[in-house]
Formats: C-alpha cells, structure tokens, sequence
C-alpha cells in the first residue's frame, strides 16, 4: 500500500470540497472494497477522505409509499428495515445474499453500489487490464474467463459487475442522488454505471468530487411483488454465476407490468427491457417465462469457458418468475 493523506470530512459540501481539490482523492465509508484494492495497489489515492461523519445514514419515507436511502446506511440496516421488506423484498433479499455478515455490517449502500469488478487479471498489477490500465489490454480474453460477462462486453473488456445489490435496485427503478462541485443532480441507477466500450476505466457517470448522497426507491406493485435469486458455485460468501432479480403486476392471471434484472452475466447491472417488454401482457404462466429468458439472453456472447452461463441464467431467470408467480397474494 502506498503512503497517503487522511483527512474527514463533516459536510457533504466540504467532502466534495476536498476531493475536488485533490484530482486523486477517494471517499472512504465502509472501506470494504477500496481498502482491498489499496493494498494491492489496484487504488492509489494520493488523498483519503473519510465521510463518516457525514449525516446520510438512514432510511425515510417518501410521498407515494416509496423509501429514501441514505449513502451511509449500512447494508445490513437497510436488508432489516420493514419498509424494505414490505415494499421491496428483492432488494432485502439480494442483501442478505451478499457477502458475509460482518461485511455487510460495515459496508455502505453508497460504497456498494461503486465496487469494482473482481476479475482476477484486474486485481493482479503485473498482468494487463484495460480497466485498470487503459491500452494494456483484456487478458480475460482468451483467458480465465469462467466468471466473466456474455453480456454488455467488447473487445476491450468482459469483467463481469460482481454485485447483487445495484442488481436489485436496477429492477426497481432506483434513482441515484448526487452532489458534487456543479450541485445537486439525480441519475436514474440503470444509467448509472457504463458499458465498457473502448474504455473500460470509465464505470459510472460520476465525475470526479461527486459525492452519492441517497439511493429513492419509488413504490409499484411490481417493486411490492418481486424477488431476488443468486446462484453460486457455493452457498455462502460467493459472487453470482447467475442472478435475477424480478418482479411482477399480475391481475387476474395476466402480467399487468415486470421488471427484470440479471447479475453475474453482464458487465454493468443488467436490466431486461427485451424480457420485461415480453412478459407484460402475458399470462403468468411457463411458455411466457421461458419466452422472456429467451429475449433476455438474445444479445449475449459467450467467451471460451462461460458459455454456460446463458442457458443458466436463462434457467435461473424462468425459475425467479415461476417462484414469484406462484407467490403472489
């Protein structure tokens, strides 16, 4: 780890005040990602600003039945607070599926939701990486690539985004609340982070001294009914070879209107337009699940070793709407 300085910070308009000052500056809140990649010198932030302080822990209601979190809320809180679990379960649940228990006791939601990749040719300094070195080049190509992404990839990088948190959140219309040197701005969370392209570097839309502030979570029906479901090479303190995260408007048999994410297969929290687009109107039934993992999976594109994946997320996905449809009150 490299010698850095530390300071904290009791604003959010002083954080984004140092960071803005300091072209290498990062936040840390939980630290649970940052640190890791800083001992390993995958991060070298020359400044530290801890936001610890910072008055954006919390949960509160919003007009309409909705919820707003704070960036400082610690994993944990958020997966037991009652009005996630009443009015979006899929997001408690892909909590609960993260990590371990002491990690999501320290982790924040804002801190969550800006992890990076663990590809291992990104965490190892002395193999090229496009993400982290830019014009290096993706040594997952044509690699180890049994973990990485069939879906949102390019010809400079396929690490796949490893969390299941943001997967959730995608499905259910999160929008994230941003402040930084500029102002104040909010970015819908599915545009969040970024496709790879030609720079892989470039993650989210967050420019630099931008601070996330809140995560709004708005109330739907299909957020009330959904579900989140992971599928691992082991039970516990495992990253998502698949997952989906979905929910359902069902009335009177007929999908009324559906969300649907993926993890573990694409490069950014992957949210389905294509299989949302052919669920709504359809009977809950089976041939309507299967023809939705069909479209979700329409553009994908395997590597050498993680072909697998698609006809498993596919699976995973038919299972996620079959359990939730078979649920419903």
């Amino acid at each position: 780890m490299r010698a850095f300085d530390f300071s904290r910070t009791k604003t959010a308009g002083d954080a984004v005040m140092a960071a803005t000052a300091q072209p290498e500056a990062r936040f840390i809140a939980g630290g649970t990602n940052l640190v890791d990649l800083m001992r390993i010198n995958v991060e070298t932030p020359v400044q530290v600003i801890d936001i610890n302080a910072l008055p954006l822990r919390g949960m509160t209601a919003l007009p309409g039945g909705g919820v707003r979190i704070g960036a400082l809320s610690r994993m944990s809180e958020v997966a037991e607070q009652p009005l996630i679990l009443s009015g979006f379960p899929a997001l408690s649940q892909a909590l609960l599926l993260s990590a371990s228990p002491q990690l999501r006791n320290k982790a924040s939601i804002g801190g969550n939701l800006l992890q990076r990749t663990r590809c291992p040719y990104f965490r190892d300094t002395s193999l090229p990486c496009n993400k982290r070195e830019p014009g290096t080049g993706c040594s997952a190509i044509g690699g180890e690539n049994r973990m990485q992404a069939v879906l949102g990839t390019s010809g400079a990088c396929i690490a796949t985004y490893a969390g299941d948190m943001a997967v959730a959140m995608v499905a259910l219309d999160a929008v994230v609340r941003i402040r930084g040197p500029k102002g104040d701005r909010t970015v819908n969370l599915v545009d969040f982070h970024l496709l790879p392209g030609n720079t892989p570097n470039v993650e989210t839309v967050l420019q630099h001294g931008e601070l996330i502030l809140a995560v709004d979570l708005p109330a739907a029906p299909h957020a009330a009914r959904s579900l989140y479901l992971k599928v691992r090479d082991r039970a516990s303190y495992e990253f998502a070879l698949t997952s989906a995260a979905v929910g359902l408007d069902v009335q009177g048999g007929v999908i009324r209107s559906a969300r649907v994410a993926l993890g573990g297969v694409g490069t950014k929290p992957w949210r389905s337009f294509e299989a949302e687009a052919s669920l709504v109107g359809r009977p809950a039934a089976e041939e309507t699940f299967v023809a939705a993992a069909r479209a979700a999976l329409q553009g994908a594109r395997a590597q050498n070793q993680n072909g697998f994946k698609i006809p498993l997320a596919q699976r995973t996905l038919v299972k996620a709407l079959r359990e939730l449809a078979g649920s419903r009150a």
